[in-house]
């Protein structure tokens, strides 16, 4: 039995990330977990504390360091998973005693290329930024591996940071292909279908839970261009007031309170004909993923690593960010080509399956943790 703690980050897609690995390693016989959940909104010291409530990174590692000291009070751990390294900046001291992977889907200064539309201040390069820098800097070098969801990261890691490559390995996060099947037999029923347009409107999904920065104005803009004559849009986000502006607007529906991979959510993807995604900031979207697994065409912009899931004309399109124009117009292109509809849809599923699949990505993370820890002290 080997035992492995799980600092995991709780905002945006990190929190899929963490029920999806911790459904895998509930999987594996040989592992004991210690989940430490940093959560976003904790009414704790830290919030109350002038100068560390307003800033993620710091707040998050000082719960990070709170929460490690306390589990590791409680019992040794053979190895630490970190993510994202914004829980990570006060670690260093507990990866010294304990071998540790940090995980990340950008780093600081990929984030920096897309953190306006975050609300990231990218212009302050003051005193505490620059020693940010240092500290993410000194916590990668004290890893003894390092995970990225995409070779963006990875990139960045090397070039930015001076990691050893050797050090890196990609493992982006994954869809339980079995939970997402209906996607294969959706393929696989296309494929059966005449060439003929299908007679009913084209079904549109967006998921994006912070609706303005995944590009949900612009496809509002679109679909009211003219694209409600001809199809449907479902909406998936947390935010109520999108509903109230879309009342009475012919042809969509706005879904509140779907949690990942649950079966309301599924079946919004099940049901659609075409996945609209043109977000304005992302680095590497699980949305995205769930839609390839769906056997769903993507429209979708290029900004951050999204090029690493949707390549233009193979599994969809690549529109420019805040272009409804754009955005009508692939719909539309994509609307009335059944042929090159099904090529992508099967393009996507292929690519879900190979790169994409949790059971292989998320074992490859448990393999990766067991090949840091300590071998086990045999048995007298």
């Amino acid at each position: 039995m080997v035992n492995l703690g799980f600092v995991m980050e709780q905002t945006l897609g990190h929190v899929t990330h963490h029920q999806n690995l911790a459904r895998w390693v509930a999987e594996d016989a040989d592992v004991c977990p210690t989940w430490l959940p940093i959560e976003y909104q904790k009414q704790d010291r830290w919030e109350r504390l002038p100068g560390v409530r307003g800033n993620w990174s710091l707040k998050a590692s000082l719960r990070a360091r709170d929460a490690l000291r306390d589990a590791l009070r409680q019992r040794p751990l053979d190895a630490l998973f970190l993510h994202t390294q914004t829980v990570a900046l006060f670690a260093v001291p507990f990866m010294q005693r304990v071998p540790s992977i940090v995980s990340l889907d950008a780093t600081p200064l990929n984030y920096d290329t897309v953190g306006q539309e975050y609300g990231h201040n990218t212009g302050n390069k003051g005193w505490l930024e620059r020693r940010k820098y240092q500290w993410n800097r000194a916590t990668f070098h004290a890893a003894a591996a390092l995970v990225t969801w995409c070779q963006w990261a990875k990139d960045s890691l090397v070039a930015d940071y001076g990691v050893a490559a050797e050090k890196v390995t990609v493992i982006p996060p994954g869809v339980d292909m079995a939970r997402w099947r209906f996607g294969r037999e959706k393929v696989e029923r296309l494929k059966a279908e005449s060439d003929a347009r299908p007679s009913g409107p084209t079904r549109l999904l967006f998921v994006g839970a912070d609706f303005a920065r995944k590009g949900g104005p612009t496809l509002v803009e679109a679909f009211r261009s003219g694209l409600h004559q001809n199809c449907v849009l479902d909406i998936v986000t947390k935010e109520e007031s999108v509903g109230r502006e879309l009342a009475g607007t012919e042809g969509v529906r706005v879904h509140y309170g779907l949690t990942a991979n649950s079966e309301p959510l599924r079946e919004l993807y099940a049901a659609a004909d075409l996945f609209v995604f043109p977000t304005r900031a992302d680095c590497l979207p699980i949305a995205v993923m769930e839609a390839m697994a769906a056997g769903l065409p993507v429209i979708a912009t290029n900004v951050g690593a999204l090029r690493e899931e949707v390549e233009d004309g193979v599994n969809g399109l690549i529109v420019p960010p805040s272009d409804a124009g754009a955005v009508a117009e692939a719909v539309r292109a994509l609307a009335a080509d059944g042929p090159r509809r099904r090529a992508m849809a099967a393009a996507g599923r292929r690519m879900a399956e190979e790169r994409f699949d949790a059971q292989r990505n998320y074992g490859a993370i448990l393999a990766l943790m067991k090949a840091v820890a300590p071998p086990p002290s045999p048995s007298l």
